[in-house]
């Protein structure tokens, strides 16, 4: 049995920023540009409380929090946080996957340090980082990826949670789906549809009924229901994409709100890119139609999408492409893909 540790930075670069501006702790803070375009990239907890979060175009946050203050991302900055926080964890296992800057997954199956359980080991990564960078950090312990990504969020800000096996299936049912990893907001809309809102309500589900309205991803939700997840904690394993869709509320013919729906999946997508600093070399537009029948178009750049404004201008030719349009739009989204390659004991008891 795997012994994994999820670990995720607790508001990241807001944290950060409001460690080294002491003018800004305790007040709401948003790492971003306040620009009519802009797009919040992290929100302090003071923030959230008003119901800012990352990825929202800053003209919504500042009506949501018309006192937030808006700080410029400083990317060098988070990166050599960042790169002292993997060093932390590079003390207990070499098997690390990290999922961005701010949050990893650790297999500290092979007890490294001669620690007792893997409960204290998760204590010991959290007061090492707070005593070497000055943030805080959350975690999750359990015996798959799964579970310890659930139980990371469990007790944030600043604490962690333990899914022991015995209780994992029984504590997923508990859980509404909208939480699980792979059920998006449309996905979560779809499950209420069809009755399913908890674990419970997924678990009792037949595999042919998942497989009816989900396609290939109704193995996953069939064993996630179940507290599964074999998945190991690969350290090479490289992201492919990062995408964003939106429905709208009505069907759409009109050019300029279709391309204002896609930049604003195209804003969506770069709040990832530039958190998790990774930029690909393709972007792929897909729209839905309301007959539901479906067409992409994608190019590819000789170097990486580095900036928001290239990725605007590549989201909207796209998008021109198969305007103007009689039949109306229900769905667009936005993908970017092709990132660069990256560059080249004792069992330890859970709890």
């Amino acid at each position: 049995m795997r012994k994994i540790i999820h670990i995720d930075m607790d508001a990241f670069f807001a944290s950060v920023e409001q460690r080294d501006d002491p003018a800004l702790r305790g007040k709401p803070v948003a790492v971003g540009h306040g620009a009519a375009r802009g797009v919040v990239a992290a929100a302090s907890y003071e923030a959230r409380v008003f119901g800012v979060r990352s990825a929202m175009p800053s003209v919504s946050a500042l009506r949501r929090c018309p006192d937030l203050i808006f700080v410029p991302p400083r990317f060098d900055v988070y990166r050599a946080v960042s790169k002292q926080i993997h060093a932390i964890f590079a003390d207990y296992t070499d098997l690390i996957q990290p999922l961005s800057l701010d949050e990893a997954y650790l297999d500290v199956t092979a007890n490294r340090r001669d620690i007792a359980t893997a409960w204290d080991t998760a204590k010991e990564i959290r007061a090492r980082i707070l005593a070497e960078t000055g943030l805080t950090a959350s975690a999750g312990v359990s015996y798959n990826k799964f579970l310890a990504k659930l139980a990371s969020d469990q007790r944030k800000p600043n604490g962690q949670f333990a899914v022991t096996p015995d209780m994992g299936a029984a504590w997923v049912e508990t859980l509404p789906v909208a939480r699980f990893h792979g059920v998006g907001p449309v996905t979560a809309a779809k499950m209420k549809r069809l009755g399913i809102e908890t674990g419970r309500d997924l678990r009792e589900k037949p595999l042919a009924f998942l497989r009816q309205h989900f396609g290939s991803a109704a193995e996953w939700y069939h064993a996630i229901a179940r507290g599964e997840d074999n998945r190991p904690v690969d350290p090479d394993r490289v992201r492919k994409s990062s995408g964003s869709e939106t429905t709208f509320n009505r069907d759409l013919t009109d050019k300029a709100e279709i391309e204002a729906g896609v930049l604003g999946q195209a804003d969506d997508v770069w709040a990832w890119c530039e958190k998790a600093q990774a930029f690909g070399r393709t972007v792929t537009v897909k729209v839905k139609y309301q007959d539901f029948t479906q067409v992409t178009r994608s190019r590819s750049d000789s170097a990486p999408v580095t900036s928001r404004d290239r990725l605007h201008d590549l989201s909207l030719a796209l998008i021109r492409s198969v305007l103007p349009t009689r039949k109306g739009i229900r769905l667009v989204g936005v993908t970017v893909s092709n990132f660069p390659a990256a560059d080249p004991d004792t069992p330890l008891p859970l709890f």
